[in-house]
């Protein structure tokens, strides 16, 4: 564990400051348990490819070694190959935007994965991770086991939240 200082200047953030206490990929809170770490999320395509483009300096470069990435929204580069997002304009009318994560939940996550630890913010992230499972719910009620092209946009979505979306 390191108490190390993160400096955050991109597009969306500047002069903010973080504190990793927590070691990397460990130490969470015991009713969050993603299912892929930022990196293999990143590696299997999500957000259309157009995610953390302007602030990869504030993450470990090996993150994006194998992430699709693109300028801009590519649906190509999503997994599942379709739009599965809003733009962060809808999650900040919606006010799904919460503490010093402008981006919204993929950059708590992040930063979370790292090790920064803000207690009220975390368990609000936490909560709206926890509530998404429905749509894994959802497929498992609608889809027949190992059908993985039925519910494309919902499985794009779960993916998207570190959720498993080959349920």
């Amino acid at each position: 564990m390191g108490d190390r200082l993160i400096d955050v200047s991109d597009r969306m953030q500047q002069g903010y400051s973080y504190r990793l206490t927590a070691n990397e990929g460990a130490d969470f809170d015991v009713s969050f348990t993603p299912f892929y770490t930022p990196s293999e999320m990143l590696a299997l395509g999500v957000f259309e490819g157009k995610y953390l483009n302007d602030c990869r300096r504030e993450f470990p470069s090996h993150w994006f070694s194998e992430a699709k990435l693109s300028d801009t929204a590519d649906v190509t580069k999503n997994y599942f190959g379709i739009k599965s997002r809003q733009p962060l304009g809808h999650w900040q009318e919606k006010g799904w935007i919460y503490g010093p994560d402008p981006r919204g939940w993929f950059q708590w996550y992040c930063r979370y994965y790292l090790g920064r630890r803000l207690v009220e913010v975390d368990q609000i992230q936490i909560k709206r991770w926890r509530g998404f499972a429905r749509h894994a719910g959802q497929i498992r009620a609608n889809c027949y086991p190992g059908d993985i092209l039925c519910r494309p946009r919902q499985r794009q979505a779960l993916l998207q939240w570190a959720y498993d979306p080959f349920i």
